[in-house]
Formats: C-alpha cells, structure tokens, sequence
C-alpha cells in the first residue's frame, strides 16, 4: 500500500512486484522486475513511469443527491469531474474540477487549500462560490424548429425566465417564459411533478401556455391578391398579431438599372393602419424591377418581395435606313425597356413603274438579333414602303414607316397604283370579264391562285386586301374583301367575275349594280418565316345604263355611228352644192 502526506495521493495506492523473462541465455531465463498497480477498477497493470505523490481533492460535500462521474473519494488536481443528477433535477454546474492554491505561507512552507472550479455554458471556468444543489428544472420545450431560445440550453431552472424570438417577419405567441413545476400525483408519499411552462402576455402576466408556441408570420400577404400589371402591383395584406404591427410602413423603390432603361425614382410610401387593407404602389414602369416592402418603426421587415412589372409593347423602331452599297436595310436594336424584344416584324411592300396593276408584300418575322435584310430585286424606280415593329410577349408595338425608291436621286414617294381595266361589264347580270395572266417568278413553277373581290378603289384598301385574309361573302352586309374563286393559272384566260359559282371556301358571287370593285389575283407564298402575297388589280364600276355586249359590239356601233355621220355630211354637201347652182339662173330671169 502507498500513502502520501495530506492532501496528496499517489497514482497507485496498491502496487506488486512481478519477474517477467527478459531473455534466454545458453538455455536458461534471465528476469527482471516489474511493478504493477491496481487501478480504479480493482485490474492490475504495469506501472510504466514513476510513482508520485499528486496533489488531490477531497470528494466535494455538496447535495447528497449529486452523481459524480468518476466516482471517487479524491481527484487528482485538474481532473475534471461530471455532475449529474436525478430526473427532474439539474446541478448548478454540470462540469467541476478541483484546483489548490496557496492559502497561507507557515515557516516558509506554502499551505494550500482545495477549490473547486465550474464550468461555464460558453466554456470558460468559474470559481464556485456557493453550495452546488441539484435543482428543479424543465426540458427544452419541443416547439417549433425556427424558435430561438435565450439563453440556449437543453435544461432550464425553475422560474428562469427565457426569451423567444423567430426569424424576420415572424414572432412567437409569447416573447418571454418562463417553466415553473407542478405537483401531478402523490406517490408512496412523495409528490410526483410535471414541467409547465408559462408565457407574458401583453399586460405583463404570466398565464398558462396550453399549446405549441410557434412562430407566426406578423403580415400575411393574401394569396392570390397580388396583382402585378405593367404599371402598377397591388396586394392586400392581413395582420395576424394586431400588437405587432402598429405603425407599419410600406415602401415601393425601384432597384438599379442602366442605360438605357433607366428607371425613374418612385416615391411610393404609405403608411398602414387597422388589421387588414390594400396597398398599390403608384403608377410604375413596364418591365422594371421593384422591391416592395412593409416594416416596422426600428427597421424589421415583416415582407419583402422583389418583382418585375408585367412588360408592354415596345416603342416604334425611329432609326432605319438603306445600305447602298449592299441594298440592304439596316437599323438599330430596340432596347428592351418596355419588354423583352423577342423580334421585329417587317413589312415590305414593293410597286413598279412598268406595271402599276402589280403590288407585292413581303411579311417577316426576325430574331431580335438581325439588324438588317435585304430589299427585293425590281427593276428600276421600283417604290418601297416599309414598316417595322417591334415584338415582346405582349406583342406588337407602334409601326414606323420609311419609303425608298431604287436607282434614284429624287425624294422617295410611293407610286400610285394603276389597276388594269375591266372590259364586258354587264350590269344586268352582275358579271365582268377579267382578262388573267399567270404570276410566277423566274424559277417558280405555277401555284395555286386566288381571285379576291373587294369593293372598293382606295389604295389602301386594295393593299389591306392584298394581304389580309378574305371573310366569306355575306349578301346581307355590305361586302368586304371575299374569295372569288380559286384558280390553277398555266395560261392567260378569260374569267367571268360574278356568274354565282360555289366552291370549297369561295363564292363568285353576282356583282351589285352601282358598286366600284378592285378585283385582285393574289399569289400566296408562305414560310416559317415569311408570308409573301404578289397581287396584280383590276378596277372598274358596275354603272346603270351601261351598254352590255362583248367587245366586238362596242366596234360596230362605233362604225355606225361613224357611217352615219358621214352620211349626214354627204347629204349636207349635197344639198348646199344644188342650192349654189339654182342661184344664177333665178338671177337672170329677174333681169
């Protein structure tokens, strides 16, 4: 057995000596000593350093109900030592060790003393001044996961008061509680408690929590009542803790942008007021980002929202012009302000000098990302007009026109449109002969034709008919643009406009007496991209009193009328000739 002065013990109080074989030698063991010592367990092991006199503590005499882990009647100075307690119970510290120092110096011998430090939640150490007790306390309560707790433990002390908080724009139903332990049964004599825990209310006492606490959103922003145009966004907003949203303030604030959409400065503020209400920012830019925001006083933001104003159509293309080097046209990109550019519609619209009858549109679709396309090839002084908008989601924006005439140095006008003439109009019947001519561009074999009717001789209108889509015919209204007739054109051919035939989407319906009409032979040509009509015009009027009859008729009567007339003149020559020679012979039987 060991033994060391007071307040020190040695690292093994029960030690033997034991002879190992250290090696053979001519067939005979050598041994040496080994020392053993018995540990904390009562096992045996070898002693492998020196064995000292350490410093140690006595087993602290604090609540009888304390566990120690390890479980000792001395400690060795520094060794740390866990507390515990029943269930139930919490010890003031959960972690203690043993530290000595200097009391006092007797004959120049230092005379220690044992002290106990505890160790802290945040980790550092503390001299304990006071009687360690287990003490009643209560389990973290299981409540909500975004629920913070103040301090943050796993046990709380009876009565200690703790505060709750959630993350922004939400709050706890209580902000402070506090577990106080009641008595559930009685036992063999002994009380049997359970943990409750008690919250603040809004007049400062405390009442029983009988529920979860859970952190609830202080603003609901009602579902489905966000309403976002592309001049305005509008929400109605709900407060589920009236004591927390006294003097709200919402905000509309445009975010930054650059050139050239820049967004202008929005003094949207409103102050809000009572448990529920609409709130709409003023009037806003299209396809502009917006944070709207309603907080309190000290700057909590109870809701938060970053959008995009719905986009609009966009501002007409203003800078077109012709290449002349390549006969391309050429123009500057739409910034997407208004919306996304998702790409250009271009019109271009093409008449010649050599036929004023013939008219011809070209209907194209771009990508946002062409900035140029090449005009079609005619001959000289042909006139263009072209249109262009720009496209977004939304859909098309405000056209610009430009006009260009090839090969020439004038000021560019549009040609006026010169339709063929109509010749065998009986108005009788409500017919006309048109005579037709195949269009089919070099290297194009023949394609199906449509003959339009429209009633009307504007140029604007005969050009809304080229490229619109004709409506059925409708005897009861007024007839607009309609489909006459479809035809397979090899060859030129005399067409009967208006003799009543019926077909799969056309009606060559009788012409109306007192009507002028502009009959189109329209070619259609369309692709994914590009819709192309090549129309040639003929215009007449169908008028009461016109003479019926073909072309031959309208010569003979012409050679009639011309025969009599000339008839007339032999008479009048005739009888001025006579009356010429009766004058002298009158004058002589005078004399």
């Amino acid at each position: 057995m060991l033994s060391c002065p007071e307040g020190f013990q040695p690292s093994f109080t029960h030690i033997k000596c034991v002879r190992e074989v250290q090696s053979i030698s001519y067939g005979k063991p050598e041994y040496r000593e080994v020392w053993h010592g018995r540990d904390s367990g009562g096992g045996w092991v070898r002693i492998r350093s020196n064995v000292a006199c350490v410093a140690t503590c006595r087993r602290p005499q604090w609540d009888w109900r304390l566990w120690l882990a390890p479980d000792q009647d001395n400690y060795k100075e520094n060794e740390e030592v866990m507390l515990s307690c029943p269930k139930g119970f919490q010890p003031s510290f959960t972690r203690v060790k043993c530290v000595r120092e200097v009391q006092s110096t007797s004959f120049g011998t230092h005379v220690y003393r044992e002290v106990w430090d505890g160790k802290l939640s945040g980790g550092g150490w503390v001299r304990i001044q006071s009687y360690v007790a287990c003490v009643a306390t209560c389990r973290r309560p299981q409540w909500g996961s975004r629920l913070q707790l103040a301090p943050d433990q796993d046990n709380y002390k009876e009565n200690e008061e703790v505060m709750l908080s959630c993350p922004e724009g939400f709050q706890p139903s209580f902000t402070h509680i506090k577990c106080v332990r009641e008595v559930q049964s009685i036992s063999y004599g002994k009380p049997e408690y359970r943990e409750v825990w008690h919250g603040r209310d809004s007049g400062g006492g405390w009442v029983r929590i009988r529920s979860n606490v859970a952190c609830v959103e202080v603003l609901q922003v009602v579902p489905g009542t966000l309403e976002v145009s592309s001049t305005s966004i509008k929400l109605n907003w709900t407060c589920r803790l009236p004591d927390a949203c006294q003097n709200m303030q919402a905000t509309c604030r445009a975010m930054p942008s650059s050139p050239p959409c820049e967004a202008e400065e929005v003094k949207g503020e409103e102050m809000l007021h009572g448990q529920e209400g609409t709130f709409t920012c003023p009037p806003l830019q299209p396809f502009t980002d917006y944070s709207v925001t309603i907080s309190l006083p000290l700057g909590t933001i109870l809701f938060s929202w970053l959008v995009r104003t719905e986009g609009t159509v966009p501002d007409k293309p203003e800078e077109l012009w012709l290449d002349p080097s390549t006969g391309s046209l050429r123009w500057k990109a739409l910034p997407s302000c208004q919306g996304e550019i998702i790409g250009y519609q271009l019109n271009i619209t093409t008449r010649s000098t050599q036929d004023g009858a013939f008219l011809e549109t070209e209907r194209l679709r771009l990508s946002s990302s062409v900035t140029e396309h090449p005009l079609p090839e005619y001959g000289p002084g042909s006139s263009y007009a072209v249109t262009m908008q720009g496209l977004t989601a939304a859909g098309a924006g405000a056209a610009s026109l430009w006009e260009f005439q090839s090969n020439s140095s004038h000021t560019p006008h549009p040609l006026d449109i010169s339709c063929r003439s109509v010749r065998d109009i009986s108005p009788s019947q409500g017919t006309a002969v048109l005579l037709l001519h195949p269009i089919a561009h070099p290297n194009e074999a023949a394609r199906e034709h449509q003959l339009i009717v429209a009633a009307t001789h504007n140029g604007t209108g005969v050009e809304g008919a080229c490229v619109g889509e004709p409506q059925p015919f409708n005897a009861s209204q007024q007839p607009g643009a309609y489909m006459a007739a479809v035809l397979n054109l090899t060859t030129s051919t005399d067409f009967v406009l208006g003799d009543g035939t019926r077909g799969q989407g056309y009606h060559n319906a009788a012409l109306r007496l007192g009507s002028d009409y502009t009959a189109l032979l329209r070619l259609v040509h369309r692709s994914q991209q590009v819709e192309k009509f090549t129309c040639v015009c003929y215009s007449f009027s169908v008028v009461a009193g016109q003479p019926p009859g073909s072309w031959r008729g309208t010569v003979i009567g012409v050679v009639v009328l011309l025969a009599i007339f000339l008839l007339s003149a032999g008479i009048l020559w005739l009888v001025l000739s006579r009356k010429r020679k009766s004058l002298p012979s009158k004058a002589k039987e005078d004399n």
